[in-house]
């Protein structure tokens, strides 16, 4: 999936803002709510706080306090630093995270927890917890028009296809599957739950 997100890169905020080969999108409210998340990320405590595939930054820039950015793609962490400059990024497997035990506070991750499949997801859960005290997760929330886990296909700018498995989450089961998770924002495209701390 590299391969896919370094392609996807330079176009993956046309998803977020809602330009490029998302502009003709039907997506009811997104921009409202997508607002609204971003505030409910910046209003999070400022601590040491870890992005796990951060992307393009879209979210760690709504982070407060020593932030640090990892992502599987060289072209999505180039994104990022040039939108936040004062953060520290990293290129690395997030299933195998580079640090020491209880390194950060927070391990912050947006739309990739829902992109694992249970080995992964497994995998993940334990490496968080190794490296920080609380789990934060953003994610897509479950709607009429999509199944609770689906294989997409994405097709990017350049044509190419690719499939990608998919999770959406009400947040009353995510925070049940993250353990004793809390819910921080509920809404028709986004849901994020705190964990841990």
């Amino acid at each position: 999936m590299q391969t896919y997100y370094d392609r996807r890169a330079r176009e993956y905020d046309d998803w977020v803002y809602g330009t490029g080969l998302f502009a003709g999108r039907h997506r009811p409210d997104w921009d409202e709510e997508r607002g609204r998340l971003e505030r409910a990320v910046a209003e999070l405590p400022e601590v040491r706080s870890l992005d796990v595939a951060c992307g393009t930054g879209w979210l760690t820039q709504h982070l407060k306090g020593d932030v640090t950015g990892l992502d599987a793609s060289g072209s999505m962490i180039a994104i990022a630093q040039e939108r936040i400059p004062a953060a520290n990024f990293v290129v690395g497997d997030a299933l195998d995270l580079p640090f020491e035990d209880d390194a950060f506070d927070r391990i912050f991750t947006g739309h990739f927890y829902g992109h694992l499949e249970n080995d992964d997801r497994l995998r993940f859960l334990a490496e968080a917890r190794r490296v920080g005290r609380e789990l934060v997760v953003v994610d897509s929330a479950l709607r009429d028009d999509v199944q609770a886990e689906e294989w997409q296909e994405r097709v990017l700018n350049d044509g190419s296809r690719w499939d990608v498995f998919k999770r959406y989450f009400t947040p009353e089961e995510l925070a049940e599957e993250l353990g004793s998770g809390r819910v921080l924002h509920s809404g028709r495209w986004f849901v994020m739950v705190s964990s841990g701390a």
